[in-house]
């Protein structure tokens, strides 16, 4: 079963070692993320430094769930724009919501920039 949907800051926390990765890393067994949020980790990677086969050796050591992102997550995703609150948020955030939402499961995210978001799915912050 599902624990939550990490957002990439979440992923992130763990793969360099942050602030917030001892509660994300618990969860990381039963967590999913989704294809849009592991692009942006994985880009995150190499913008530090890393070739995409690196960035994708250090995903793989985590064990994630990484779940396609399809149509009906893509609709979820731009409506969430409709929201004023809601504009702030990246692509990837508004993904991350729209497969929280959908799985009926809280959304994982280290962004505090979060707290202001519209949505139906909870939010949990792991720092």
């Amino acid at each position: 079963m599902t624990s939550a949907v990490l957002d990439s800051s979440a992923i992130l926390a763990v793969l360099n070692g942050e602030a917030g990765a001892e509660l994300v890393i618990p969860m990381l067994a039963t967590a999913v993320a989704s294809t849009v949020n592991v692009a942006e980790v994985l880009g995150k990677l190499i913008d530090r430094g890393g070739s995409l086969d690196d960035a994708m050796q250090a995903l793989d050591a985590i064990d994630l769930d990484v779940v396609d992102y399809d149509l009906a997550l893509a609709q979820r995703t731009a409506s969430l724009r409709t929201e004023p609150a809601n504009r702030s948020l990246s692509l990837g955030d508004r993904a991350c919501l729209a497969l929280a939402e959908r799985e009926g499961v809280p959304a994982l995210t280290c962004d505090q920039s979060w707290s202001r978001a519209v949505t139906s799915a909870n939010i949990e912050f792991a720092r």
